[in-house]
């Protein structure tokens, strides 16, 4: 395998990581395009990587970016195999529009927290009043990490001013990271991902409502089949495995959302246990 290409894409601000084979075999290889949440970068270039690892003849290219951004893409016309979002509205959202093939299924979930600068110099202790006055960013209200922010704020009393509003939460992750903002909610994962370059703070009552990813093959996928096989590593005993790895917790057997045609993944026997929502991969 050559390895993973990191370039800008063409459509909004999201990353297009093709993970691609060497050799002869390139000019045949089939391509699938996959779709995804921005939190989801590090864990699916690791699951693409094995795909193409298994199966030297296919292509993974990534696309990374905020969910609502995602679907906006592909609704738009943008030619997409695979989507995974980071919130079960969003997929919702695709499965009304028509823009998805057969059942969505839940495979991990994200908490949201709190980072800060190493050594967290504005003296943030949680989703509370010592925000007021401070540089705080966060996700946009369509995307799945801003909506979720705003409930739990709303849930805990607290009007949040955040001074910048990003379409993805890597985004986020960054400004907090390069010293550009005191405070910013990110998912557990972004914060496992920075690792010593963001402190962590963690939110009250977040790790008992976290976010639930879903998975789907999309209408407009060129060749359905290969786009499920990606699907099955993702919800397959490995592939939740490397998620638990980028401390993803697992799927949650209760219904997301009353009304919303989501299945559950397949091989429920190899479910993982919970992984520990905490700065500690």
């Amino acid at each position: 395998m050559a390895g993973v290409r990191v370039v800008a894409a063409a459509v909004g601000l999201s990353l297009l990581a093709g993970c691609s084979v060497g050799g002869d075999d390139d000019e045949v290889a089939q391509t699938l395009t996959v779709f995804a949440a921005a939190s989801l970068a590090s864990a699916f270039t690791e699951i693409a990587e094995d795909v193409e690892q298994d199966d030297p003849g296919v292509d993974v290219r990534l696309s990374f970016d905020g969910s609502s951004g995602l679907v906006d893409q592909i609704a738009g016309g943008a030619p997409a195999d695979v989507l995974a979002s980071a919130d079960t509205t969003t997929m919702d959202r695709a499965v009304t529009e028509g823009l998805v093939a057969g059942e969505p299924a839940v495979f991990a979930t994200n908490a949201l927290t709190l980072i800060t600068p190493p050594g967290n110099p504005a003296g943030i202790t949680g989703l509370d009043r010592s925000l007021a006055g401070t540089r705080l960013v966060m996700c946009a209200e369509p995307v799945p990490c801003g909506t979720a922010a705003r409930t739990l704020a709303r849930a805990a009393g607290v009007e949040l001013r955040p001074v910048s509003e990003e379409s993805g939460v890597t985004d986020v992750r960054g400004k907090v990271a390069s010293g550009e903002a005191d405070a910013g909610i990110v998912y557990v994962t972004d914060a496992i991902a920075a690792g010593d370059r963001v402190e962590q703070v963690r939110i009250a009552g977040a790790p008992a409502d976290p976010n639930r990813y879903p998975v789907a093959v999309l209408a407009g996928a060129d060749d359905p089949a290969l786009a499920q096989r990606f699907v099955d590593a993702v919800t397959g005993a490995e592939g939740r495995a490397v998620l638990a790895r980028h401390g993803f917790g697992p799927r949650l057997p209760d219904p997301p959302l009353q009304g919303s045609r989501f299945s559950d993944p397949p091989s429920p026997g190899s479910r993982l246990s919970d992984p520990p929502l905490s700065g500690t991969p």
